[in-house]
């Protein structure tokens, strides 16, 4: 969404100077997801990558990054097919990107993606795409090193395969990290549920940015327009004590976190979008929403007068 990117850039004050965005007081952090949808795959990669390059920005992998890694990466099992699947859906989901930026220039992006961080720990500073969670990270880093990828050929495609393999530890973390956790539905009893067509959910997202909820009515996040497969409303929330797995996903850091990820709609009017601690900027830019930052300036808990709205 490149017109809407250099909108918000000119609104928060990054002039461009030799082909780069810049701010004379500050570091823009972008939060990933920069590809699978718009046309302007190729203007906005250039636009953050100048940045980052220069100094005057960080950046954070999304989910659709990792997505396209796996995707552009042959599986080393099994020839001919891919770590991501090249099955219609998936197709579908790149097929923006796909068209939009063609080879070489493509496989010399994948490659740039491998070097983003998985997320930034900046001290009194926090930023991830999708679930700031202790455990998964240091899963993600004993596994690669670090927070980024590894920079050996071999030692990358290893901790991928892994990566990518449902039912691994390392699977797990990741997910959690850049999709966000999700609880299973029927531990609470309570049945699958339905939204915009018919495919059956037995998970609900985990709502971890509320870092004292600890119980089902308080963490599971279900749709207002949810249904049960019958098409009857969607029964009340439990409110007894949710699994350890599933508390230990709330956020209780004495950090600000900042992240993307969970397309909110911006309601100025009734903003649930922060918590004290926490603190969202994904609000579906790329479904007719507008591109939002947050300007932090050093609070040590969220302020929402901090959100800047852009196109």
């Amino acid at each position: 969404m490149y017109d809407k990117l250099t909108g918000l850039l000119d609104q928060l004050g990054y002039v461009e100077t030799d082909g780069v965005r810049r701010h004379p007081d500050r570091t823009a952090i972008f939060v990933g997801d920069f590809i699978d949808r718009g046309d302007g795959h190729v203007e906005v990669l250039a636009t953050v990558r100048a940045m980052v390059d220069a100094g005057a920005a960080k950046a954070v992998m999304g989910n659709h990054e990792f997505n396209a890694i796996a995707y552009a990466t042959e599986h080393p099992e099994k020839p001919g097919t891919h770590l991501r699947e090249h099955t219609t859906a998936n197709d579908h989901q790149h097929e923006a990107f796909l068209l939009d930026v063609l080879e070489p220039a493509r496989t010399e992006w994948i490659t740039w993606f491998r070097t983003l961080p998985l997320w930034l720990d900046l001290g009194d500073l926090r930023v991830v795409h999708a679930c700031w969670h202790g455990d998964s990270m240091l899963t993600i880093k004993r596994a690669f090193g670090g927070t980024t990828f590894p920079t050996d050929d071999d030692a990358f495609l290893e901790v991928l395969t892994e990566a990518s393999t449902k039912g691994t530890e390392l699977y797990e973390a990741v997910e959690t990290v850049l999709k966000g956790p999700e609880m299973n539905l029927e531990a609470y009893d309570l049945p699958p549920f339905i939204m915009g067509g018919d495919k059956q959910r037995h998970a609900a997202r985990v709502s971890w940015w509320h870092g004292e909820a600890s119980t089902p009515a308080q963490l599971a996040v279900i749709p207002d327009s949810a249904t049960q497969v019958d098409g009857s409303a969607y029964p009340e929330l439990p409110e007894r004590e949710c699994t350890e797995r599933d508390q230990s996903f709330a956020y209780d850091g004495e950090t600000p976190v900042v992240y993307g990820h969970y397309w909110r709609r911006w309601e100025p009017e009734e903003h649930k979008d922060w918590t004290m601690m926490t603190a969202c900027v994904d609000f579906s830019a790329g479904k007719k929403g507008p591109l939002v930052a947050y300007q932090w300036s050093g609070e040590a808990t969220i302020d929402p007068v901090h959100f800047v709205k852009g196109q």
